[in-house]
């Protein structure tokens, strides 16, 4: 199969196709924790703003920060008004919610420089993915690993990143996020949209990792044209002292 060919817009193509796919996560953290009216809410990594949009539509202030400039800037239309950094973090506080939904890498440096923001006994979140036997995806991610000529991403890294930040457990969870698009090339602007496939890119011809990357997602086509992954992502929740 040849590549579609099909220009890339990665922070358009996250915020339209991609980040809906983690709702029922946004959804199960912010209802075990009670968000609500009188949460103060900080998102490390908040992209292109929608589960800090979520937080806000629960009642709860809001305020975000991420280094990609135009996922900033499409948050910043969903949420005007709302604080939110570029490379840096935001005015404001203190928070008594702080997530990192989108993976912890680069987090822990994070996650001690937001301390003194925090509230005592705030609650920290840090997501990324469930065991790759219980996520399909895992094998379509696992092209980008081997064209960027690295070791897959370590996924259990979780309660590390909490404990090298200083930070105590209060559990952890599971959810199912399955990602589901509407054709191969929604599939394949969605997937590359996340980062995952960056350092592939550089390091190879970018046909050639549109090419690998739809030879992995055949499995997952179904016979309307759709294209569905069962995924299972894990949270934990740690507390400042």
């Amino acid at each position: 199969m040849t590549p579609t060919l099909v220009p890339h817009h990665p922070a358009r193509d996250w915020a339209e196709i991609q980040e809906r796919m983690l709702v029922p996560l946004y959804e199960a953290v912010y209802g075990r924790l009670g968000v609500g009216a009188g949460s103060r809410v900080l998102g490390l990594g908040c992209g292109s703003g929608l589960a800090l949009l979520m937080a806000a539509g629960r009642g709860a202030r809001v305020a975000g920060a991420d280094r990609d400039h135009a996922r900033v800037a499409l948050a910043r239309e969903r949420l005007p008004g709302v604080p939110l950094a570029v490379s840096g973090l935001p005015e404001g506080g203190p928070y008594d919610v702080i997530t990192a939904f989108h993976g912890t890498a680069g987090v822990a440096g994070g996650l001690a420089a937001v301390t003194p923001m925090a509230e005592r006994g705030a609650a920290f979140v840090l997501a990324g993915w469930g065991p790759a036997e219980r996520c399909a995806t895992a094998s379509v991610l696992r092209v980008a690993a081997r064209l960027a000529d690295r070791r897959p991403a370590d996924r259990d890294a979780l309660e590390e990143t909490a404990a090298a930040a200083g930070l105590r457990p209060d559990g952890s969870g599971r959810v199912a996020c399955p990602f589901g698009y509407a054709d191969r090339d929604s599939a394949v602007r969605g997937l590359l949209s996340t980062g995952e496939f960056d350092a592939a890119v550089r390091a190879t011809d970018p046909d050639q990792v549109e090419k690998e990357l739809l030879e992995a997602l055949e499995p997952y086509v179904r016979a309307d044209g759709t294209v569905w992954m069962a995924n299972v992502f894990r949270y934990v929740i740690a507390r400042s002292a």
